[in-house]
C-alpha cells in the first residue's frame, strides 16, 4: 500500500493525467523558452479564467512566483504589506528582501487574514524620502493556517490599497482549493476582485512542477512597462524555463478541464472528514476553522513524538506548557481510508502514548 502521510501537500506524487500531459509534450523537438504550441494553449486556458488580456508567465516554484510577482511592481524603497505568518514572511529565506529588494511590513493576523483595520496602521510617510514607501498589500488565498479570505474581504483590501496608490497581490499556493470551497470562480475573487498580480500554485495540487504570475491590468502605473519588463526579470532570476513546454503541458492538463477542482476537492473533503473526527477525540481541538486542506490542531506534547514515529507531519508552533499547534495537511491523493487510519492510531496514541505501535 503506497505510504501517504499528512506532512505536506507539496509531499503527494504527481496525477497521472499530468504525467500523461507531459509524456504527450515529449515528442519531436519543439522550439524552447515558451515559443511553443503547449505554451501557446495554456496561456490561453489561463486567460479563459481570468480574461483575455491577463498576461501570464510560467516560472519552476512558488517562492519565485511570489518574488517576481513583486519584485516586478516595486523599486527597493518600497514595502509590502503582509502577515506575520505569510510564506514571504517566514518562509522564503529573506527572498523577497534579498532579491525583489523590498522590504516586509508585518501585521499579527491571528488567523492569518490580513484585514483593513491590521493595514492601516502601515500606511503612512507617503511622500517622505525618509521613510519606506508602501506599495503593495499581499494576501494569502488560502492562509497559511488553512482558513479563506471571502471575495468581500479581499475585495475591501484591494479598494483601501488602490485609494492609496498602492496594489494587492495574492499568493495563491492553494488557490484551486480555495475555489472549492468557496465556490466561486478563479476570476470571481482574484481580478473581479481588484487583485492586480497573483501567484498561482499548480505544485500543492498534483503538477510535477510550476507556478505562474498573472498580471492582470490596470496596474497602476506603466502596464506595459510591467509586463515588457517582466520577461527580463523572469530570465535574469533563473526562472525563464528552456524546456517550457513541460511545465505549460501541465498547465493545461490542470485547468483546461476540470481535474484542479477534482483535486482540491479531494483535498479539501479529506480535511473536513479528519477535522471532523478529531474534534471528538478528548484532549485535542481545532486551533482554526478548518476551510480548505489544511487542519490545524492543538495536541498534547506527550503524543507528538509516538504519533510523529508512525506517521510524520509538522509541529506549528507551542501553544502552551503542555500542549503544541500541528498541521495536518490533506493532498488530492488522500483517500478517506487515510484519514480514517490515521485516526484510529491517533486514539491508540492517546490512549496509550508510550505504547509502540506496530509499522505502518
Amino acid at each position: 500500500m503506497p505510504y501517504r502521510s499528512f506532512a505536506s501537500d507539496n509531499n503527494a506524487g504527481v496525477h497521472p493525467d499530468i504525467l500523461q500531459a507531459i509524456t504527450h509534450a515529449n515528442e519531436g523537438h519543439v522550439v524552447g523558452y515558451g515559443d511553443d504550441r503547449y505554451t501557446e494553449s495554456a496561456v490561453a486556458t489561463f486567460r479563459r479564467h481570468f480574461g483575455e488580456d491577463a498576461k501570464v508567465f510560467f516560472v519552476f516554484n512558488g517562492t519565485a512566483a511570489n518574488v517576481l510577482s513583486l519584485k516586478a511592481v516595486t523599486r527597493p524603497y518600497h514595502a509590502v504589506i503582509c502577515s506575520t505568518v505569510a510564506h514571504i514572511h517566514v518562509d522564503e529565506c529573506g527572498a523577497p528582501e534579498h532579491i525583489a529588494g523590498v522590504k516586509l511590513l508585518s501585521c499579527d493576523a491571528p488567523d492569518g487574514k490580513l484585514t483593513v483595520d491590521l493595514v492601516k496602521p502601515h500606511l503612512h510617510g507617503f511622500g517622505d524620502p525618509h521613510h519606506i514607501q508602501p506599495k503593495v498589500v499581499s494576501i494569502t488565498q488560502s492562509t497559511e493556517l488553512g482558513t479563506l479570505y471571502s471575495a468581500d474581504e479581499i475585495r475591501a483590501l484591494a479598494d483601501l490599497a488602490h485609494a492609496h496608490g498602492m496594489l494587492l497581490h495574492m499568493d495563491g499556493a492553494r488557490i484551486c482549493n480555495a475555489a472549492v470551497a468557496l465556490g466561486l470562480e478563479f476570476r470571481a475573487f482574484t481580478r473581479a476582485c481588484g487583485v492586480d498580480v497573483l501567484s498561482f500554485g499548480g505544485t500543492k495540487n498534483g503538477l510535477l512542477g510550476g507556478e505562474a504570475v498573472v498580471l492582470f491590468p490596470p496596474i497602476a502605473g506603466d502596464w506595459r512597462q510591467h509586463v515588457d519588463e517582466f520577461a527580463f526579470l523572469r530570465k535574469q532570476s533563473m526562472q525563464l524555463a528552456s524546456k517550457m513546454r513541460f511545465i505549460s503541458a501541465q498547465f493545461d492538463a490542470l485547468l483546461s478541464t476540470d481535474l484542479w477542482f477534482r483535486n482540491a476537492q479531494n483535498a479539501n473533503h479529506a480535511a473536513a472528514r479528519l477535522a471532523q473526527a478529531v474534534q471528538t477525540m478528548p484532549g485535542i481541538t481545532l486551533a482554526y476553522p478548518t476551510q480548505a486542506n489544511g487542519v490545524f490542531a492543538v495536541v498534547p506534547k506527550r503524543i507528538i513524538r509516538p504519533l510523529q514515529q508512525h506517521q510524520f507531519f509538522y509541529t506549528w508552533r507551542e501553544h502552551d506548557a503542555q500542549s503544541d499547534i500541528v498541521r495536518w495537511m490533506c493532498s488530492w491523493d488522500t483517500t478517506f481510508d487515510d484519514v480514517d487510519t490515521f485516526c484510529t492510531l491517533l486514539r491508540e496514541v492517546l490512549q496509550h502514548p508510550s505504547r509502540e505501535l506496530s509499522p505502518p
